[in-house]
């Protein structure tokens, strides 16, 4: 990532379009090319939530904990301006949704557990959360 040491970051948690192979990944890789996103780790969310889909077929989480299924997705690092371009996209601004501090497990469950944002999410599940310096992130993947 582009910003220089000490510079905090947010933790994305995706989930649907953005996810590689969907419609809005390309934004992923524009990010991490200029140095404000990086990939982590394939994750789920800890808790189990409904995961629908909306108009145009578009995913959302609804903010149901325990109801659902863990949802599969994507933990990116991404600093300011990233984000700022995420939620231009996700219509965060325009009230169409909103950020929650949300716990992630990596790879197949049995992993660790960290908070992180969701990237899209049904305006009634809003909020944000800090993420972790991108090095603490790198020595816990080791």
């Amino acid at each position: 990532m582009s910003a220089a040491a000490g510079h905090s970051h947010s933790l994305i948690f995706t989930y649907g379009t953005l996810k590689r192979g969907f419609s809005n990944h390309s934004l992923i890789p524009d990010l991490t090319a200029a140095g404000d996103a990086a990939f982590i780790t394939a994750c789920s969310t800890a808790a189990h939530f409904p995961l629908v889909s909306g108009p145009y077929r578009v995913p959302f989480l609804l903010n149901f904990p325990g109801a659902g299924h863990r949802v599969s997705g994507e933990l990116y690092a991404v600093f300011a301006s990233a984000l700022r371009r995420l939620d231009e996209l996700e219509g965060t601004y325009r009230g169409h949704y909103e950020r929650l501090p949300r716990r992630a497990t990596e790879g197949s469950g049995c992993g660790r557990r960290r908070t992180s944002r969701t990237a899209a999410t049904r305006r009634s599940c809003g909020g944000r959360a800090e993420g972790e310096d991108t090095e603490s992130i790198r020595r816990r993947r080791r």
